[in-house]
């Protein structure tokens, strides 16, 4: 296996910033990092309509260029069984993200026995930004705290993946000191992903549903859309965040 890169910089800063979730393909992969994004999700979690077993994933991953950070996708899976698509089925992961009802505890050992970085996938919910605090809060204590957050949208009953947009003026009003970078998720679009970024004021983005043709399928064009929108967005926030510091 080749020598992994870091997703972070020395200064923990975030290192992507536009995610494409749900590749199932070779050439949906290369599309997406043709067309810029920063980052590929690759979905391990057999209920879902976006899922890759691990020798196709390897494939994909393998099929990506190497300043695009591949991420795992797992839900509730087994330490045992995410270090076996690592390190037995050789999948080439840089970043894994949890999407389930996984316990601080479990980030804590999941990062020391692979030594890779973990991102905490939330739904945002009315309790939002205390169960995050508390969550990240109790990771830090152990010594472990997530490289990165997602949040996504609060669907009882489901792992993301239902188109729902998250309350992103909640999300936008959250606290950020002392929690990792914030990656925004669920029901974003080329058309509503400027206004995401606007309200949310996110780190980062990831989109799956928004830019498919059908159900694992992207389509090229909404791809190319999606990371355009996002990028003058982004950049146009962090201009904004200069002008506001000067």
């Amino acid at each position: 296996m080749g020598a992994r890169r870091l997703v972070y910089s020395p200064r923990g800063r975030v290192v992507f910033r536009i995610k494409v979730c749900g590749i199932t393909n070779v050439e949906d992969a290369c599309e997406a990092a043709a067309a810029g994004a920063e980052a590929i999700g690759l979905n391990f979690y057999a209920q879902s309509k976006r899922y890759v077993a691990p020798a196709l994933a390897r494939r994909i991953a393998a099929a990506a260029p190497p300043e695009v950070v591949v991420v795992g996708v797992f839900v509730n899976a087994p330490i045992e069984g995410i270090r076996e698509v690592v390190e037995v089925d050789d999948v080439r992961l840089d970043l894994i993200q949890l999407h389930g009802d996984e316990p601080p505890e479990f980030v804590v050992e999941l990062t020391r026995r692979l030594s890779l970085p973990v991102m905490r996938a939330f739904a945002f919910g009315r309790d939002g930004p205390r169960s995050v605090g508390r969550y990240v809060g109790q990771c830090s204590r152990n010594g472990c705290p997530p490289r990165m957050i997602l949040v996504d949208a609060d669907c009882p009953g489901s792992y993301g993946g239902t188109g729902k947009t998250a309350d992103w003026a909640a999300v936008g009003d959250m606290p950020r000191e002392g929690l990792p970078p914030l990656i925004l998720a669920g029901g974003l679009t080329p058309e509503n992903v400027g206004e995401a970024i606007a309200r949310a004021r996110p780190a980062g983005v990831d989109v799956a549903g928004g830019v498919e043709s059908s159900p694992g399928r992207k389509d090229a064009g909404l791809v190319r859309a999606f990371i355009e929108a996002a990028r003058g967005a982004l950049e146009g926030e962090r201009k904004k965040d200069e002008g506001s510091n000067t």
